[in-house]
């Protein structure tokens, strides 16, 4: 009676093995829950602002808006309300605002899109290889550890990482959907999404493996066709502009200058009895301020378009923009 009291007191308290597994367990559910929701921004919070461009804009878009409210009330409070009607400093504000929201957001946009390029180009010569060394005899885990140690640019760091976990014998198709997600563009995920299924239906890894790389291969020169036919047009959209910009600057320090001091001339003069002043009515200020808010929508806007063109994405033309919006903004305080 006594032993089996003694048992059953041994096995009611946990052993060493069993706190050890219980810690591990609850070190991995306080790690999961700092990844999740709020807390990830906490943890960090620059790796949550960079792994999707328009995330930046939590941060961009506040700035961007409290230099606008603080900028408008310094006009108002220093120039007065009718500063808005006859002053440029609320335009140089609303630019600048413009440019401290989107800045960000078309520095990662286009770094983003560099990187998704670099991982498809590099993504066919992966599959490949894996195949060919399959198919001459080694087993896909020695075949994805060969491979990992070449160049593949980009997409190297996520191939150690997949070789890493298949070495860890964790299965070949969890293992490529991790690999995919983590890639997180289009191409991959369409091609690790066609070799997972082969896989799963039970055929040829080697075939399936070739298979994709030259899927990804075709999709690849499919978008490096397009990108560079459509890139005269990026550059007609471009050039557009800067006539558009030549003809105000001509057109106001040649045409309207001339007609205004004319003008001004016979009215001063008192020759000019048909009661009109041939002129001296306009205001320049006024024109120059109607044509910059001219040319700054216009390089907004095509700029968008060249990007629709060029990549398929308006968001990618957001570098257009904003530079043609820089030129068109100094342009019209400097020099026109």
């Amino acid at each position: 009676m006594g032993l089996f009291g003694k048992k059953k007191n041994e096995d009611a308290i946990p052993g060493e093995t069993d706190l050890e597994q219980i810690e591990i367990f609850e070190k991995i559910d306080s790690k999961r829950k700092r990844r999740e929701g709020f807390n990830r921004i906490l943890e960090d919070p620059v790796k949550v602002l960079t792994e999707k461009p328009e995330n930046i804009l939590i941060v961009s878009a506040p700035i961007a808006l409290l230099f606008f409210v603080f900028g408008f009330i310094s006009v108002i409070s220093n120039y007065g309300i009718y500063s808005l009607l006859n002053s440029t400093l609320i335009d140089d504000i609303f630019v600048i605002t413009i440019l401290i929201m989107l800045i960000p957001l078309a520095f990662l946009d286009t770094k983003e899109s560099m990187r998704t390029r670099n991982i498809e180009v590099a993504l066919p010569n992966f599959f490949r290889d894996v195949a060919g060394m399959n198919e001459s005899g080694m087993t896909l885990p020695n075949a994805i550890h060969t491979v990992s140690d070449g160049d593949y640019g980009t997409l190297t760091p996520y191939i150690k990482k997949l070789d890493n976990e298949v070495s860890w014998n964790i299965p070949f198709i969890n293992a490529i959907h991790r690999f995919g997600e983590r890639l997180g563009t289009p191409l991959a995920k369409r091609s690790v999404d066609l070799i997972a299924k082969a896989s799963q239906a039970g055929g040829d890894v080697s075939e399936v493996l070739r298979a994709a790389a030259n899927d990804s291969y075709e999709f690849v020169s499919l978008a490096t066709e397009r990108r560079n036919n459509m890139l005269i047009y990026i550059v007609i959209v471009l050039v557009s502009f800067l006539v558009f910009l030549l003809v105000i600057a001509i057109m106001t320090s040649t045409f309207l200058d001339t007609m205004a001091e004319a003008g001004a001339a016979v009215a001063s003069s008192g020759t000019d009895t048909s009661g009109l002043s041939f002129g001296g009515a306009i205001d320049m200020d006024f024109y120059r301020r109607l044509f910059s808010h001219a040319a700054m929508i216009q390089a907004f806007f095509s700029g968008l378009v060249a990007g629709q063109m060029g990549e398929g994405r308006a968001i990618a033309g957001l570098k257009y923009s904003l530079i043609m919006l820089i030129i068109a903004w100094i342009s019209f305080r400097f020099f026109i």
